[in-house]
């Protein structure tokens, strides 16, 4: 009986938790999720500043810092229909930005959960500003 109620009590907290994560709109998607949805037509917006960007960057996204997101929707007007996913250092300032963008009409945009630092520790590819060289020095294409 005991366990029985520990069951009933589990599922119903499972229940509760996932109609209130509903509730509220997934705003965070984990790197594997955010690969599906870019193989998907997903558009990335990396929010980091420019030299962030350089240093490494998800393959096709667009790098539009915080602070010029509102005054820069209108470049992004394209991708409504599309989901949206906006990447950080480490996921905290993209969720500001998937506001910003929800409240512009994006009803599909997300933040990469622990930002680019998540994406590296996963080991997904990143593109550099610069050509990088093999141990042997020669540039790689």
């Amino acid at each position: 009986m005991l366990l029985v109620s520990a069951l009933m009590i589990s599922f119903f907290l499972v229940v509760f938790s996932e109609l209130r994560r509903k509730a509220s709109g997934l705003i965070n998607v984990e790197a594997s999720d955010a690969v599906k949805l870019i193989n998907n037509d997903a558009v990335v917006v990396d929010i980091r500043s420019a030299d962030a960007f350089a240093r490494g960057h998800i393959v096709n996204a667009k790098n539009i810092p915080p602070d010029e997101l509102a005054s820069r929707l209108s470049q992004l007007e394209q991708y409504k229909a599309n989901p949206v996913i906006a990447v950080c250092d480490n996921g905290i300032t993209s969720t500001r930005a998937v506001n910003t963008l929800r409240g512009a009409g994006f009803e599909s945009a997300y933040g990469l959960k622990g930002g680019m630092t998540n994406w590296n520790q996963a080991g997904l590819p990143v593109v550099t500003g610069k050509k990088t060289r093999s141990k042997s020095g020669k540039k790689r294409k």
